[in-house]
Order: C-alpha cells, then structure tokens, then sequence
C-alpha cells in the first residue's frame, strides 16, 4: 500500500532478502548501479544492470523528480492537487484536473468496475475515520460503530464522480480519493519507463517488497522474493519477467492496534471495517497499477470470492495467504512459485482463470 513516511522493520527486512535473491554474478566490465531513495512512506531500492554510472545517476534522477511530484500531488491528506480536489468534492462544483492526476482517476474508475467495488479509492473518509491518514501508526479507541455506519451509510465511490473534459465533481459529498491501494504500483511501472527513456533496458525498482522489473540480469531473468505475511523472511522466490510487477497487499504492514487487538489498514468499503481474513494477497501483472488494485481487492474480497474477482479483473497469477495459513493460488501462479522451507501444510488451487 501506499503508506506515507511510514516503514516497518519487515520492509527492511524484505529488501534485505531481495538483495540475498538477487543471485545472478555483477559484471566484471560494468558493476550493477545500485541507489535508494525515501519516498512513499518506504525505501524505494533501484538496481540497474549494464550502464554506466553517469548515465544511471541521470536516470535515477529523472526518476527521482517524478516520484517526488506523485507524492505531493497524489497525496490523499498533505497539501498537493489531490487534497484540494478533495476539498472541493464538498462543494459540488466541476474543478480542473491536471493531466498528472487525471489519469489516475479515470483508471480507478475502471478498476472499481471490474472488482465490482472492493477496490474504492473513493473510500478516503472512511480510512481517515480509522486513523492511516497519518505519518504514523494509529492508536487509542478505534472509531465508534455509529461514525462507521454513518460514512458506510453514504456508499461513497467511483461512480459518484463525474468528469467533462478535464474537469471533476462529485456527486456525493461523502467521497474523498485516497489512492493508497493503487498509486505505488502505478509509479513503479512510471519508473520503469522512464528508465527505458533514458536507455537502462535493464532494472529493477522495488518499494518495500513491490517492484517492477525491466529487461534481465545477467542473461536471467530477475528473480525476487514474496514476503512471508506471517513470519520474517520470505515464502517463496519467483523469476520476473521483462516488464512484469510484483505486488502484494497485506494486513501486516499498517495497522492501529487497541486493548490487544490489531485493526489491519485495508478497510472493507462494505462494511468499513478492516479486512482480517486474509493475511496477503500477491498479484504478479505487466500492469502495476491494477496488480497494486487487484492485490487490495482480493484481500478484501478473501477465500470464498478471490477466484471471481481475479477472473473480472482479467489477472493471470494470483496468491492469497488466509489468517490461518492456508494458501490459495491459481494453476499459472502455482507453477511459478517455489517455496522456501518446509512445504505450506495447506495450499488449495483453483481453475484456471
């Protein structure tokens, strides 16, 4: 998810573990490049393969810009183009969208469609409501039965909002985009491009255990790991084709926890509570803005409903991980996987979608 300024101890750890995976030899003409930057509320890792060093600090810098553009611009909560829109939502009045942030949300709207709802960025007040607009983890008394209804009451989403041209309104006061479940898988697979624009064929960008890979390593494909959502290290390795993404929602990340119980970050637009049900969902797709999409509307949409929403959404390699342990995977994926230890005790795989 799209976590703002906000990094946990097993995203450190998962990029510690990507690096272990990254198996293939550094060449012994031209060393991989390797720079990190902090931005998206985790460490975004970038490898290049086969460039120079110039060449590669000018790419990651074209990079660099527009990343810190998306995070002031498509920032649900802190001043940018995304929260003034927000502001005017109350107002029912058409305001102007930039060709920055325009595409994001004409694509969500698509996306809410085909998850038939489960992915809602529209949802903003509700994930407020629960304390995740903040730079920090939530605490105290989670918010009251009645003030979750009342927004709950008010079916804020997607297909409230109404766009001529380049301008935007809602038809429902109640709505306010946070694109958490989505925007980072889109940037990954920006970065990617811009790279290729700037001649590195050759990249991996990983934020926090999402990526997005271009190219090879070495005459390989990349081969990265899956976080484990209920241990330290990794579930299972998988190579990574030219022009793939990696992502993965999960209850671990972000979470407000009270009185011994935690209340995990991704909240059902249903009911507006969070999602326990399911520990990850990981979605491998050239597309990383519906993979990010797909990844949260699969957790909520949990064991019973996966397979449907995957089909609706046109995924090829899907893997879900329940609050038990149980993992649920489609054939393609299942031939993708391979998993590290001991064998999971339960794994159920469905048709093929």
């Amino acid at each position: 998810m799209f976590n703002y300024m906000w990094q946990s101890q097993r995203q450190r750890s998962l990029v510690l573990a990507l690096t272990v995976l990254l198996l293939f030899g550094c060449s012994k003409l031209m060393p991989d490049y390797q720079q990190s930057l902090f931005i998206f509320g985790t460490v975004v890792d970038i490898k290049l393969h086969g460039v120079g060093h110039e060449q590669a600090d000018k790419a990651v810098s074209v990079v660099d810009k527009a990343f810190q553009h998306m995070h002031k611009d498509w920032h649900a909560w802190k001043p940018g183009e995304l929260s003034s829109l927000n502001d005017s939502f109350a107002s029912d009045q058409l305001r102007p969208v930039s060709p920055f942030l325009l595409p994001l949300i004409t694509k969500s709207q698509v996306l809410f469609a085909q998850s038939e709802g489960l992915f809602n960025p529209a949802i903003g007040k509700l994930i407020a409501l629960w304390g995740f607009h903040s730079d920090d983890l939530p605490s105290g008394l989670p918010p009251s039965s009645e003030a979750i209804a009342a927004l709950v009451d008010q079916s804020p989403s997607m297909d409230d909002l109404e766009i001529l041209n380049s301008q935007v309104r809602s038809r429902n006061p109640a709505v306010s985009l946070d694109f958490g479940g989505f925007a980072k898988g889109d940037a990954l697979n920006t970065a990617i491009e811009l790279l290729r624009q700037q001649g590195v064929d050759n990249a991996i960008v990983n934020a926090g255990g999402d990526l997005c890979v271009s190219g090879r390593h070495s005459g390989r494909p990349w081969r990265v790991g899956v976080r484990h959502p209920q241990a330290d290290g990794i579930i299972a390795a998988v190579n990574v084709s030219d022009g793939e993404c990696v992502l993965t929602s999960g209850n671990y990340e972000r979470y407000r926890e009270y009185d011994g119980v935690r209340y995990p970050h991704i909240i059902d637009p249903r009911d507006g509570l969070p999602v326990r049900h399911i520990a990850s969902a990981t979605v491998i797709d050239r597309d990383g803005g519906r993979a990010d999409a797909a990844a949260t509307a699969l957790t909520v949409a949990g064991a019973k409903s996966w397979f449907r929403i995957a089909k609706r959404m046109q995924l090829k390699y899907v893997m879900l991980v329940d609050e038990v342990g149980t993992i649920y995977m489609n054939p393609a994926m299942a031939k993708r996987m391979e998993f590290q230890g001991e064998q999971p005790e339960k794994i159920v795989i469905s048709d093929t979608l």
